[in-house]
Parts: structure tokens; sequence; C-alpha cells
């Protein structure tokens, strides 16, 4: 009977460690889902044309299913937490023209970094901005796809094909390249996705992403801190 009580200790020990291990993950998962609502994500995709590719690819179901890969965004408190969350769409909304865009309109330019060995690029293939983030580079293309399960390298494609895929590539690429900054203010996030806007460079582009991520935060009832430009 000893034997048997402590086998039951043991158990009931091993269950509470994996509800702690993913209560925490399933109620950040319901707090996005009551920021990101059915409201707020359609007022950003109402404002793309009907013709535009975006209206039936990019959904708020794949949004949260993919954030639910990514505890870790979104989950300080309850005010940087929305800042985050205005902060990741007020980039999706300009990359994308409202969640028009699945892929970059200019494709002409191959964003092969030949330098790079890790990732290398694949012959005919391109590495364009595609998906919420518009995500770029073979060597973002080779990591993201290492991270998500999919050959980014010989085909990039999926991140605009695959609904599945392409928002948590967006949030792959920013939980490994922006969250980290989040604390900076805005205006850091906008040096990480495009630099070449800051410092007096592409003031409008700038204007456009800092208007977004002000109108988000107003929606969301929280201040958007300072620090908005770069």
């Amino acid at each position: 009977m000893a034997l048997n009580m402590r086998k039951d200790i043991l158990t009931f020990a091993l269950l509470g460690i994996f509800a702690l291990a993913i209560i925490p993950q399933n109620v950040m998962s319901q707090n996005i889902a009551s920021i990101v609502t059915p409201g707020f994500f359609d007022g950003i995709k109402n404002q793309a044309a009907a013709s535009c590719a975006g209206k039936s690819f990019y959904t708020r179901d794949g949004f949260l299913k993919a954030a639910s890969s990514f505890p870790k965004f979104g989950s300080v408190s309850a005010v940087e937490s929305k800042r985050e969350i205005a902060a990741f769409f007020a980039h999706v909304t300009h990359e994308t023209g409202h969640l028009c865009y699945t892929e970059e309109i200019d494709k002409s330019n191959a964003y092969c970094d030949q330098s790079n060995k890790q990732y290398p690029c694949v012959a005919g293939k391109k590495y364009y901005g595609r998906g919420p983030m518009q995500l770029t580079w073979n060597y973002n293309y080779g990591a993201c796809g290492k991270a998500l399960g999919f050959d980014g390298l010989k085909a990039p494609e999926t991140v605009s094909n695959d609904p599945a895929v392409s928002f948590k590539a967006a949030l792959w690429f920013w939980m490994n390249n922006v969250h980290s900054v989040m604390n900076q203010g805005f205006g850091a996030t906008i040096r990480k996705i495009n630099g070449l806007e800051c410092g007096g460079k592409q003031p409008d582009k700038v204007k456009a992403r800092i208007g977004y991520y002000r109108d988000y935060c107003n929606k969301f009832g929280v201040n958007p801190g300072e620090n908005l430009s770069c």
C-alpha cells in the first residue's frame, strides 16, 4: 500500500507540473483573443479592396492559432501586452496594406545574401517579402523554415500559400527580432523591421507606422508610450 501511495503522490505531482506548464499558455491565448477581437481584426481587413488576395487568406483564427505557438508574445503586463499587440498589427497593416497583400508587389529583387553559407539560396527561388510581416532574405526563410517545419529555402512560397504557416512566420520573425526591443518604444521596432526608413530617410512611411500604432493603442485603451519614432 505504501508503494501505491508513493505512486499516487508522484502521479499527482507530475499532473500538477503539467498543469502549470500549460495553463499560462492557454490563459495568454484567451487574453490575446479578448484584445484581438473579431471587430478589431475585421476593422483592419475591411479596409482592403475585395480583390485583395489577403481578404480570404488572412483570418483572425489563423492569427490566434499562430499566437498560441508563441506564448511569450503579448505575455507581459496588461499595458505592455496591449502595446506589443498594437505594434505587431501596426507593422502588419503597413506591410500588407491592411491585410491586402500576401506577397511583395515588386518581385524583381531575389533578396539573396550569397555570403550566408548556413542558408544558401536555391537556384530559381526568390526571397522577397511574403506573409503578414513580409518575411524577406534567404537567411530568414531558412531559419524560419527550420523552426516551423517547412523548407524555407526550397519553398519560400509556403509563407504566402499556407495560411497555417503565414502568421506563424510573422510571429517567428517578431519574437526573434522585435520582441526584445519593445521596452525601448515603438521606434525601435521600426528600426528592427525596416531601418532604411529611419533617420529621416522615409519619414512618410515612419509616420504611417506610428499612426497605425497610435490608433490601435487607442482602440486597446492604452497610452502608446514614448520614443515612437526612429
